[in-house]
């Protein structure tokens, strides 16, 4: 059980963090950290069908590099080819979001075009250069809001079948898995070993129904083995052997165990990310 405590600890400190910081950051108050426009929405998931904006910042990254590249190796042909192409993505981004018009350096991708094309190289790597820290001091402020915003994991609309088979949310899933998890300590310390029984019982089939559902949004079964494979069915078991024997001592181990390698390590992949992504959203204000 101390591991148990010391990561719910560990868990309940970062969560508070995460909310404390974005209630700051919803305020507009937080140091470092800009609010993020309305209109950036529209290129990522699921409002569009492609993760445009992020496809985009990729190829700047790429046709940066490349620049810084060629410069250094004086190559002027393939230094004006990827030059074109930053400069024609780096120009899309006020297109794309007009709130960041005064956010980008247009007059430095002039200067980098005019450089390739009288091949100064010298001229080429500095403006690269300055170039790159425009775009670091924007990640800075920026980055970290949009991942968690537009990239963390969402359930709203994934349904889970209860022990009836009739259709929940993900939040009355999680409630009955609680509950149902909780039900089993108090009834075990209380001697109540059949409600206990049946307590893991639904706990075992709710958990079986959850799994089914990671289908929605990872393509293997690797990550539902993780939590929910191997490793989780012998602390159930365990359990269950433990609840036969009417053994207080093997119940509380293996109950918090089983807690540990399935709640736990479900919550440190998704819950942080998905309370900061609902917090983020503009339709939860």
């Amino acid at each position: 059980m101390k591991i148990l405590f010391a990561q719910c600890h560990r868990y309940l400190c970062a969560l508070a963090l995460s909310v404390s910081c974005v209630s700051t950051l919803s305020a507009g108050e937080g140091e470092g950290f800009g609010i993020l426009p309305y209109s950036l929405a529209q290129w990522y998931k699921p409002e569009n069908e492609r993760q445009v904006w992020l496809h985009t910042m990729f190829a700047m990254r790429r046709e940066l590099q490349a620049m810084e590249e060629y410069a250094e190796l004086r190559d002027s042909d393939r230094l004006q080819k990827w030059a074109g192409r930053l400069a024609e993505h780096y120009r899309q981004i006020t297109e794309m979001v007009p709130e960041w018009e005064d956010e980008v350096e247009l007059g430095v991708v002039e200067r980098l075009e005019r450089a390739a094309r009288e091949v100064d190289f010298k001229e080429a790597g500095a403006a690269a250069k300055r170039l790159r820290r425009s775009c670091r001091s924007c990640h800075r402020e920026f980055r970290a809001l949009a991942a968690a915003r537009f990239r963390g994991p969402r359930f709203e609309g994934i349904k889970v079948r209860d022990s009836s088979g009739a259709e929940q949310g993900y939040g009355e899933s999680m409630e009955d898995l609680s509950q149902a998890l909780n039900q089993i300590k108090i009834a075990s310390e209380d001697e109540r070993w059949v409600t206990a029984d049946q307590a893991l019982a639904a706990l075992r089939t709710g958990l079986d129904q959850l799994g089914k559902t990671c289908a929605a949004c990872h393509d293997d079964e690797a990550p539902r083995q993780r939590i929910l494979g191997g490793k989780a069915q012998a602390s159930f078991g365990e359990l269950s052997d433990g609840l036969t024997a009417k053994d207080k001592k093997v119940v509380g181990r293996y109950l918090g165990q089983a807690a540990v390698q399935v709640c736990a390590r479900c919550h440190g992949v998704h819950r942080i990310l998905t309370d900061l992504t609902d917090r983020l959203s503009p339709r939860r204000h």
